[in-house]
């Protein structure tokens, strides 16, 4: 589930970490030279470089009134944690997760970062990060994460208090069957082949003129497949957002938007008295969840009107492939013993729908940007898809043979993880191992320690990783033992046998696309599988380059990372199919 980060101040002001297209500017990337810098030139990941700094005067002043504000409110509180002594302009110049990554390298796996009276703990190591998400799971909660999405998400399962969620999981978590992930292949199929249909469609339009390629925005097309599958293998919705517009889709993206401000904007303006009337986009937001749950409640309200209620292992083996309505609504439904009120099943649905949508939408936006960017890599994977397909499309047990298409799926999620921090804060006091290289004797944390696990250091840790900022599919196939790190088993496939995608527990928790332990993302494997149907039958059919250099495809990202201004490529039909 894609999770949106900022960094709480105080109580009343909140100054993002990361950055997003709003109506309030935007944090940007890195010049293509530094942070992604590579000696293959073809496996490089390369984005555009602007630059936004104040001036070197003005930012001295301000960055020495926060240090020393630091060291006479916070300096002591985390012990003898190494001090990253952040720069507030930091906070402006470039990503914030940037900025840890450098931090990450000259201070060590844990460290302290202090801004003002505030404090952070930022953690970049496998060791330390299974510790808080599995083996002491329960001594943390989400945090201010929380009060920002309750709004939008209520009691779903990413903004859930601890009860909650442990009573939503029972229940959510048995849905995503392996019955119900076969049926899902074939809504991914279905829904996959509208946007391929509708590119060529565009393609035969555009040869009747002489043309031989058209130019998509695919981060937009991908978005609106996304939707469109979340809507049926969800709820049962046909959101038909490929080929369609609808007050639903427009408000859905509207809802989509505000989640995004609101994790990123630094003052949360919406809880005060009469905003949600005052301020526009406040009365646009409530609109657009009024249009939401209107949608949703008439789902919820005919499910529950053809209601089979039975067991849980009944319902796992039902005949999900024929089944009329195989959505995991369907199943909530009618699960024995799970009754909850309507506002809670609508909670869930819309947390997986935000969240579902985003991460799908992401994750095949940066795989086609890296092929994009290496044609042989590309080659491969539609030679795999020729092989393994044909002409034909994706099964669930074809999809178990697309091994190179999974690989791609995931080493984009390495280099670009949605989202790239995990965030926690303590609800118990607790001591965090020292990591690699770090205090032997661990680190003291207080209750109520804001503690950003940063997945974007975890998945290009040099330490972890051979080549990490380079494109390798292949890389998840070789073992990578833990010698000299102690602590860390090391990266080894046989650890999860049968597992279609690498996942924490084959790299031991150096790689993180959906989080780990019990608050681990429920949809994994849906979004995995969702991805790779859809990355193969686009390649299937057509061959795909970036319509400019790839300098020109800024980053943005709000819950998840994003282009700046779109995925913009070029298409031609493949002319050597088969």
């Amino acid at each position: 589930m894609a999770a949106p980060c900022f960094l709480q101040l105080s109580s009343s002001t909140v100054v993002n970490v990361s950055f997003q297209r709003s109506d309030f500017g935007c944090f940007r990337s890195l010049p293509a030279n530094s942070l992604f810098n590579s000696k293959s030139k073809s496996s490089s990941i390369r984005c555009q470089s602007t630059s936004t700094e104040e001036p070197k005067t003005r930012r001295n002043l301000l960055d020495n009134a926060s240090n020393l504000l630091t060291n006479l409110l916070s300096g002591g509180s985390l012990g003898t944690m190494p001090n990253a002594e952040g720069a507030v302009s930091d906070l402006f110049g470039r990503p914030l997760f940037f900025s840890l990554y450098d931090w990450f390298l000259e201070h060590g796996s844990v460290y302290k970062l202090a801004f003002g009276p505030k404090a952070f703990v930022v953690v970049s190591d496998p060791i330390v990060a299974r510790h808080v998400l599995r083996e002491n799971a329960f001594s943390y909660d989400k945090g201010v994460l929380a009060d920002i999405l309750e709004p939008i998400m209520g009691k779903g399962l990413i903004p859930a208090d601890l009860d909650t969620w442990k009573q939503r999981r029972r229940v959510i978590a048995p849905g995503f069957h392996a019955l119900y992930l076969e049926a899902m292949v074939k809504i991914f199929t279905s829904c996959s082949e509208r946007s391929t249909m509708k590119f060529e469609k565009l393609l035969e339009r555009e040869n009747s003129l002489g043309g031989k390629t058209i130019e998509l925005d695919l981060e937009a097309e991908f978005s609106s497949l996304a939707l469109d599958i979340i809507g049926l293998g969800v709820f049962n919705y046909d959101f038909g957002s490929v080929t369609k517009e609808s007050p639903v889709i427009k408000a859905v993206y509207g809802t989509l938007f505000e989640a995004e401000h609101r994790s990123t904007f630094y003052f949360p303006y919406w809880k005060i008295p009469l905003m949600k009337w005052i301020v526009p986009r406040q009365r646009k937001f409530q609109y657009d969840l009024k249009v939401i749950n209107d949608c949703l409640d008439g789902l919820i309200r005919n499910a529950k009107e053809t209601r089979q209620e039975t067991d849980v292992e009944k319902l796992q083996e039902r005949d999900y492939l024929n089944l009329k309505d195989a959505s995991l609504l369907r199943f909530l439904v009618d699960m024995r013993g799970a009754d909850v009120d309507d506002r809670q099943l609508r909670d869930d649905l819309i947390t997986m729908l935000i969240a579902g949508h985003e991460t799908t939408a992401a994750v095949l936006t940066w795989a086609v940007f890296l092929l994009a960017q290496n044609p042989s890599k590309m080659k491969k994977a539609q030679t795999e898809i020729d092989s393994v397909l044909g002409e034909g499309s994706p099964t669930y047990e074809s999809l178990k043979k697309l091994e190179y298409i999974r690989l791609i799926v995931v080493e984009a999620l390495r280099l670009y993880p949605q989202p790239p921090l995990l965030v926690r804060r303590s609800i118990k006091p607790d001591i965090l191992p020292g990591g690699y290289n770090g205090d032997k004797d661990g680190y003291t944390i207080p209750v109520g320690t804001d503690i950003f696990i940063s997945v974007y250091n975890l998945h290009r840790s040099p330490y972890f990783w051979d080549r990490p900022n380079e494109f390798e599919p292949e890389r998840f196939l070789v073992q990578k033992t833990g010698d000299g790190i102690e602590g860390w088993a090391g990266f080894d496939p046989s650890r999860s046998p049968g597992a279609l995608y690498p996942n924490e527990i084959i790299s031991d928790f150096s790689f993180l696309p959906f989080g780990g332990g019990p608050r681990k993302c429920v949809g994994d494997q849906f979004a995995l599988m969702e991805s790779t149907v859809a990355l193969a039958m686009l390649l299937q059919k057509f061959d795909i380059e970036l319509r400019g250099p790839p300098e020109s495809v800024g980053i943005v990202t709000g819950a998840t990372i994003h282009t700046k201004n779109g995925m913009w490529c070029k298409l031609k039909k493949r002319s050597n199919v088969h």
